[in-house]
């Protein structure tokens, strides 16, 4: 098994490269597609990934990643299961895809929105209909003694 690669992006401009030797994969016998086969064949994948652990990740990232998958988590474990494919190798390399994709997301920092002021021209449009609402309301009213 090969390490897992994780795109660039933001959050990791160089990408990220988490050794094979963390990755648990564990095998299983499949529900689904494969006939007679899926009696006998594990061919469900699951790929385990330790946060607190791994290298991969420095302090800042495994704080933004623990934060962000928590739900996704048993303690600090994220396991991903592929059993869509009838072969163990393809589920495998759809197990790790799926992995690398939690992760680029997870590295990704969150978007700050700045607040912005409004323009002087919809300033200007508000204070208009304000007074075009006032002068139909006034239009509506008795009129005076006057």
């Amino acid at each position: 098994m090969d390490d897992l690669e994780v795109t660039p992006g933001p959050g990791a401009p160089q990408g990220l490269r988490v050794p094979a030797d963390e990755l648990v994969e564990q095998f299983s016998r499949s529900s689904g597609p494969g006939g007679q086969g899926v009696n006998t064949a594990d061919t469900r994948v699951q790929l385990s990934l330790d946060l607190a652990t791994t290298t991969a990740l420095d302090d800042d990232l495994r704080a933004r990643v623990l934060a962000r998958l928590a739900s996704r988590l048993s303690g600090t474990v994220l396991t991903v299961t592929a059993s869509e494919h009838r072969t163990q190798l393809r589920n495998r390399a759809a197990a790790r895809r799926r992995l690398a994709e939690l992760l680029r997301e997870a590295v990704t920092p969150p978007t700050v929105r700045r607040p912005t002021r409004p323009t002087r021209g919809s300033r200007r449009r508000r204070a208009e209909a304000k007074t075009r609402r006032s002068q139909v309301k006034q239009l509506r009213r008795r009129p005076g003694a006057e």
